[in-house]
């Protein structure tokens, strides 16, 4: 009788960690992180979420710069963030902020690849951050964002659990975040 109790916890205990596992960060794919060896290339996930959002076929306000002294890791990468504040809202719900796949560029996981996403070029469609890689995948991108984004979340589950891209961000040369302070 104690053997069979003993296995029905044992049991409970592997459903449980599976659950775990199937709703957490444990089957995560690798978040993108480039040279500067930040997620999002060193800027604040959750300023895009305070900025002003321009129209489909304009340019958006650039990302704003994290800074290296307000940091944070989660989904094996160093998040910086430009005020305390904005730290704060992030590990209260970090995946609101994130952002989507990774942070690799929404069209391409679209058409079934993991390419860099550049944090200055960035759309939040329903509460979610998606980043692409470059301007013309941008335009791209905007004819059909609904469509791409049922692209993208339908490969993303053959995607995620592939390595980060190992690539740079075309045109991010350089990136002026994190700053110092």
């Amino acid at each position: 009788m104690r053997m069979m109790t003993m296995l029905k916890q044992g049991a409970a205990a592997v459903a449980v960690a599976g659950t775990m596992m199937l709703g957490g960060q444990v089957l995560a794919g690798e978040q993108y992180v480039d040279g500067t060896g930040f997620a999002v290339s060193g800027y604040d996930p959750v300023a895009y979420f305070d900025l002003a959002q321009a129209p489909v076929g304009q340019s958006q306000p650039l990302a704003v710069p994290g800074r290296s002294d307000i940091t944070t890791e989660w989904n094996g990468a160093t998040w910086a963030f430009s005020s305390e504040a904005n730290r704060d809202r992030f590990l209260a719900d970090p995946e609101r902020f994130a952002p989507a796949y990774d942070g690799h560029c929404a069209y391409g996981v679209a058409q079934g690849g993991k390419v860099p996403g550049n944090p200055h070029l960035w759309r939040i469609v329903d509460d979610r951050l998606y980043l692409n890689i470059t301007d013309q995948v941008v335009e791209f991108w905007e004819a059909d964002i609904p469509g791409y984004i049922d692209q993208g979340d339908d490969r993303w589950s053959g995607l995620e659990t592939a390595p980060a891209s190992g690539n740079p961000v075309p045109a991010l040369d350089t990136s002026s975040a994190p700053s110092a302070g």
